[in-house]
């Protein structure tokens, strides 16, 4: 180990991570889904006063090789109290979207940003600004291997954050989002602000 970086610390194993109690998530009481541009203006009122936001894309998963994803379809934004989940169909939407991404001063937090980013930029013509990874904060920390929310979670709650697989691989480009689709995507966005809270970064 070189003079100076921290030791390597474990991430823990999803046996480990098994046996923790369940993370609590926000309901749907605190999640609000955003189709329209006087839903984003209404979202923006919120989100203004935020120092960070947690930040989360989902796009319709492909399956053949050549296939190529026009994603992003999902936008989430959280803060403490409550998440958004924005759709992208409406043109109006979609831009008050790019403009609150590109938008400095506010961090956005979330995990493995990188596909994130240049789907944004491609989709919506911003590049993000203020994108903070937080896989690469644990690095700094001596998390040699990305940690991701699941670990992120079970490492600074000692809690089990509950992914659903069937909504990882849905269709994320559907007019209308399952109700499960909603608490999973505010879900991502929400854990990885309270992450970013329990690191000591606000």
């Amino acid at each position: 180990m070189l003079r100076g970086m921290p030791p390597e610390l474990p991430t823990p194993s999803k046996d480990d991570i098994a046996r923790l109690p369940e993370f609590p998530r926000l309901g749907l009481d605190r999640i609000e889904l955003v189709t329209t541009a006087n839903g984003a203006e209404r979202a923006l009122e919120h989100l203004h006063n935020a120092g960070a936001w947690g930040f989360d894309t989902e796009s319709k998963p492909t399956f053949l090789k050549h296939e190529v994803s026009d994603g992003p379809h999902v936008v989430q934004l959280a803060t403490l109290e409550r998440a958004w989940v924005f759709q992208l169909h409406d043109l109006d939407c979609r831009a008050l979207v790019a403009d609150l991404l590109a938008r400095p001063g506010t961090h956005k937090a979330g995990f493995g940003l990188g596909d994130d980013r240049k789907r944004i930029s491609a989709k919506l013509g911003v590049t993000p600004e203020d994108i903070l990874d937080l896989n690469a904060v644990f690095r700094q920390r001596g998390y040699r291997k990305d940690m991701g929310v699941k670990g992120a979670v079970a490492v600074l709650f000692q809690q089990r954050f509950i992914k659903s697989r069937k909504a990882t691989t849905s269709n994320w480009a559907n007019p209308r989002l399952t109700e499960a689709q909603l608490v999973y995507a505010a879900n991502d966005a929400w854990a990885a602000l309270r992450v970013y809270h329990a690191l000591g970064l606000a």
